[in-house]
């Protein structure tokens, strides 16, 4: 067995935790030197590109091979471009324009942008079959609901980002699709059996490990088609007897934040760390409000621990590391350095978004392009952990931008909850303008369907935009943008104001 001081080292190994600050903080200097093994940056991490090679410069002055890991995953799920909006329209979008050589080129234009900052693992794609409409924490990160769909964008989204020299991974495996639960709270239940999930949830991750992909996360998921007691983020039977041995996964297997409640409130941070191990994953994403040096004390301590008491076979602990370095050592290798310093986004990103949008209905009174002056209401639902509360999103500031003069508002649910007549303070300020509706999964939000259907009865002029999935489809004018980043925002808004758009970037 190892000595103490090689099993900490092991144990730091395995660990890929946050932490705040756009610098590197001294703690996560310190253990980079004492065998860390990589660190996951968030929103909090993010100022701008220059600023982010400046931080992955200064950990790799610690460590030369340091996995340094980012949840980009292109659309409204943003942290490289948290603070204006993913300028790349999201799965969805580019699930509904089905061009896989589009998909692939706008994830390689993604990694270009990433290796550029010096990140070597992307959380994405999410790989996810979103079979359930009411699904509460995928919606828009999934390419779709049809499998075949689903996995060959999730193969040319791993192509993509691969070939610019940054680890792609897919997730949430085994399929996080068709859920009502966000696993962020509690477990979901994946109630399918094994005939039924080969064909929906695993197909897509059997195209991401045929297309070379490097990493799977895996999901704080109950499937008791193999495993009736552990979620998949514990399990062997589904991490190392189902993802290992019978879909032939040789790569790194790293868990969804094991803060969150899917495994944390049951297990504990510790407790959930030790079982994830000896289940067969290899690196412990650390996400979330943890991101201080106690929580990696903890969970290194833990594992040394666990080892130690015969818990935690030695064999297993050194099998993790060695994937991890050796993920390290592909990354070093593969990184293709392309200048992208100068770019205020992608460009085949907002074109891409461009091929998304799309009027979806069209037989009222309203029309396209509208020729006057125009009011923007944004109804805003309450968002998923997933996608973070900083990231801009709407029609309101590119329309303006457009067309000055635009108004806007943006309302709760909460706001209008205690209104007599909602539909009035929708309507105060639209009088003599254009009327933009603009909504965020209209089907599982009733209050905004409610409040709609009583401002179009008196404006079915009014133009609907669903930014969501488009499930419901109320109004005279209903836009589709399969998304809520800057590019389909940007789309929609040239599509109301008529401004010329450019014909299609070519993949």
């Amino acid at each position: 067995m190892p000595n103490q001081g090689e099993l900490a080292k092991l144990a730091a190994a395995v660990l890929q935790p946050g932490f705040v600050g756009t610098t590197a903080p001294d703690w996560v200097r310190r253990w980079l030197g004492d065998g860390l093994g990589g660190v996951a940056l968030f929103a909090r991490n993010v100022e701008s590109p220059a600023q982010v090679a400046a931080l992955t410069a200064q950990l790799r002055a610690e460590r030369a091979d340091v996995i340094v890991a980012i949840d980009e995953e292109a659309g409204d799920v943003t942290r490289f471009e948290s603070r204006h909006g993913s300028s790349r329209p999201g799965n969805l979008a580019l699930g509904a324009i089905d061009d896989p050589a589009l998909t692939e080129a706008v994830a390689r234009d993604l990694g270009f942008e990433l290796a550029h900052a010096g990140i070597t693992l992307d959380y994405a794609p999410d790989t996810d079959v979103n079979s359930n409409p009411d699904n509460p924490v995928i919606g828009v990160r999934a390419f779709g609901s049809d499998p075949e769909l689903v996995a060959r964008h999730s193969a040319a989204f791993v192509r993509g980002i691969q070939d610019a020299g940054v680890a792609a991974c897919a997730k949430h495996f085994p399929g996080h699709g068709d859920t009502s639960v966000d696993s962020h709270h509690d477990v979901p239940l994946i109630d399918r059996d094994r005939a039924a999930l080969a064909a929906c949830e695993l197909l897509p991750f059997r195209a991401a490990i045929e297309a070379g992909v490097k990493v799977v996360m895996t999901g704080h998921l109950l499937v008791p088609a193999y495993d009736p007691e552990l979620p998949a983020t514990l399990s062997r039977r589904i991490l190392t007897e189902l993802l290992r041995n019978e879909l032939g996964f040789d790569g790194l297997i790293v868990t969804d934040g094991i803060e969150m409640q899917g495994v944390a409130r049951k297990y504990g941070l510790a407790g959930a760390t030790v079982r994830a191990i000896a289940a067969g994953a290899d690196a412990i994403c650390v996400g979330g409000g943890l991101a201080g040096e106690d929580t990696a004390i903890e969970l290194r301590d833990a594992i040394v621990a666990a080892v130690q008491n015969g818990v935690l076979p030695a064999e297993r602990l050194q099998d993790a590391a060695a994937r991890v370095h050796r993920l390290a050592g592909w990354t070093g290798g593969a990184r293709k350095l392309v200048d992208v310093a100068q770019r205020n986004g992608s460009p085949i990103g907002f074109a891409a978004a461009r091929r998304a949008v799309r009027v979806t209905a069209a037989d009222a009174g309203a029309a396209l392009p509208i020729t006057g002056d125009a009011h923007v209401v944004e109804f805003a639902p309450p968002r998923n952990i997933a996608v973070g509360e900083e990231t801009p999103w709407g029609v309101s500031a590119p329309l303006d931008g457009l067309r000055p003069g635009t108004t806007s508002v943006r309302l709760t649910e909460s706001y209008l909850a205690g209104l007599a007549d909602p539909a009035s303070v929708v309507l105060a300020g639209a009088e003599g303008r254009a009327l933009v509706l603009v909504v965020r999964d209209l089907h599982r939000h009733p209050w905004q369907a409610d409040v709609i259907t009583a401002v179009l009865a008196r404006r079915p002029d009014a133009i609907v935009v669903e930014m969501g999935v488009p499930v419901t489809i109320l109004g005279g004018v209903h836009i589709a943008t399969f998304g809520a980043t800057r590019a389909c925002g940007q789309a929609a808004a040239e599509l109301i104001a008529g401004s010329p758009v450019p014909a299609p970037m070519a993949a």
